[in-house]
């Protein structure tokens, strides 16, 4: 649960200060004191968005920092996430500046928006004041619905996403058949261009490296003659000649080594010499070894010179490098046996059949656990609208069929009927704003009360709502808060004195003439006061003093 949340520069938030219990808590205050703000500055340290607008005037950056309780899948996450658990709490912070850079700490380490929104989602469930218009949208109940389903039934939230991969495999096959059957003479005509392309490069049979290996070859047997030549006059002066160098290097070696006895200094002089004389000797070797290799090939050389030509030529109709003509066979194969597959019409539609089947049996699994969850669902919605002063009405979650599609093969839609004796109709057709509104809450209390998240936070969804009525929103919301810590922004006095605790907001001038926002813990004596001005204005009477205290009595 939220322990503390502090807010510093915020808005109209000078610096504020809060500390929560457990149980059921209430914001209440003028219109514009700021209530919804300080759900705003606990969403920012949640991961929302925000920019440089929400830095105070004047200020140089928002702080808002927010201590929580934490449970075991929130422990979970910070062990995972290598955030040490402090206490057995979790510390998010939030700062931006009036440049609208933003940084993110857990636990005082460095975090990321993103995990701040992850970790938030473990530990609070806000409900805004416009819930109710988005629950008017088909796709909204639908997400809704699921949610349950998953709390209710294990593997459910698997088989929501088994069902839109199935789909996007299914329907993506589909596509390729239909295109297929489309457009078959193109495919077909783009499949002979490719067989003779692939033909005539298998043929030519270029390996890797090639090209430069018998580049080297034609270079070296068209110059043949010249090397051999060359080779021969190296080997004669070194070791074949009249005076050969050789020789004549071992004469002097073997000369210089009776004198370095005489003179030790040559030694040096004979150190140098001694390693030429037998590199002359390897190189020798190594020329008679050349010589034996090196043929005048005539023939060789045609043939080299013709494959060098093929290759070539082939290049250039390719219109690619020679030696990227091993990687065009391989990718022009490849695409053709890909287009291959694409025009085995019977097999395309076995395949496409197979993966229909696949998805008709996952959204039937699906189709399953949504029957039982909106049946559920129902019946508890329908009881919370007895309790709303809506006697005789009935809440029904329709599942119409269908085309298949991403989320299965039937249509969620919520059904409301105000009273007895009168049809359901779709929650969007509903006149009342004030009907809207109470089956809004219920919806909202009910899959509440179905999550495992710890803090549940109400922001004025009580909209819409008074009289008798009130009195029973702030009931469900009391009995919510004996097993969840629940706080509720509401306007109504009624859902007000229900609460354990009730901070006041509200708003005054600093002697620089600033507006700031301030929140107060009410003890009981305040508490009075403030119902007493919620139930009757800015003029407080003892009558209105009076009703206030019943209501905090009862």
């Amino acid at each position: 649960m939220l322990r503390t949340l502090s807010i510093r520069d915020f808005v109209i938030v000078d610096t504020i200060e809060l500390e929560f219990s457990s149980g059921f808590s209430v914001f209440t205050g003028e219109t514009g004191a700021g209530k919804s703000i300080l759900i705003d500055a606990l969403q920012l340290a949640l991961g929302g968005r925000g920019d440089a607008s929400v830095v105070r005037e004047g200020a140089a950056k928002a702080d808002i920092t927010a201590d929580f309780a934490v449970g075991a899948a929130a422990q979970a996450w910070l062990a995972q996430n290598d955030y040490t658990a402090e206490e057995g709490g979790a510390l998010l912070r939030r700062v931006i500046d009036n440049a609208g850079r933003s940084k993110a700490f857990i636990n005082g380490i460095a975090a990321t928006a993103t995990q701040l929104r992850d970790l938030g989602e473990l530990l609070v469930d806000i409900h805004g004041q416009h819930a109710h218009q988005s629950l008017l949208k088909l796709d909204a109940q639908r997400a809704l619905l699921d949610n349950q389903a998953a709390f209710r039934h294990e593997g459910a939230g698997a088989d929501v996403a088994t069902v839109a991969a199935a789909y996007k495999a299914w329907r993506a096959l589909a596509r390729q058949r239909e295109q297929f059957e489309t457009n078959a003479n193109n495919v077909l005509q783009e499949r002979e261009r490719l067989e003779w392309q692939v033909a005539e490069l298998d043929k030519l049979a270029v390996k890797p490296g090639e090209w430069a290996d018998i580049g080297n070859e034609h270079s070296r047997l068209s110059h043949a003659a010249s090397l051999i030549e060359a080779a021969q006059e190296a080997l004669a002066a070194i070791s074949e000649s009249e005076q050969p160098i050789l020789s004549q290097l071992s004469a002097l070696t073997t000369r210089l080594g009776k004198l370095v006895d005489v003179d030790a200094q040559l030694q040096a002089v004979l150190d140098c010499m001694e390693p030429a004389r037998i590199q002359l000797q390897e190189a020798v070797y190594a020329l008679n070894d050349y010589l034996d290799k090196v043929d005048l090939d005539p023939d060789r050389l045609r043939a080299v010179e013709a494959r060098l030509d093929a290759i070539h030529s082939t290049a250039r109709k390719f219109r690619v490098a020679p030696d990227e003509l091993p990687a065009q066979q391989a990718s022009l194969s490849e695409r053709l046996r890909q287009l291959a597959d694409a025009t085995d019409l019977d097999g395309l539609r076995q395949q496409e059949d197979k993966l229909k089947t696949g998805y008709l049996q996952a959204a039937k699994r699906l189709s399953a656990t949504r029957a039982a969850a909106a049946k559920l669902l129902g019946t508890q919605v329908t009881a919370a609208m007895q309790e709303l002063n809506m006697t005789g009405g009935s809440f029904v979650v329709a599942l119409n069929a269908c085309e298949p599609g991403s989320h299965g093969v039937e249509q969620v839609e919520f059904l409301v009927a105000g009273h007895a004796g009168v049809a359901p109709r779709p929650l969007a057709k509903v006149a009342s704003g004030g009907e809207l509104a109470r089956i809004a809450l219920a919806i909202s209390v009910i899959t509440s009360n179905a999550t495992t998240t710890p803090t549940l936070i109400f922001d004025e969804v009580d909209s819409g709502i008074g009289g008798g009525v009130a009195e029973v929103v702030g009931r469900l919301l009391k009995r919510l808060g004996q097993e969840r810590q629940v706080l509720c922004v509401t306007h109504l006095p009624q859902v007000a004195s229900q609460a354990n605790q009730h901070f006041q907001v509200a708003k005054g001038t600093t002697a620089q003439g600033k507006t700031v926002s301030r929140i107060d813990v009410l003890d009981s004596k305040a508490r009075v006061e403030e119902v007493a001005r919620m139930l009757g204005g800015l003029e407080i009477t003892a009558t209105t003093r009076k009703h206030a205290r019943e209501l905090l009595a009862s």
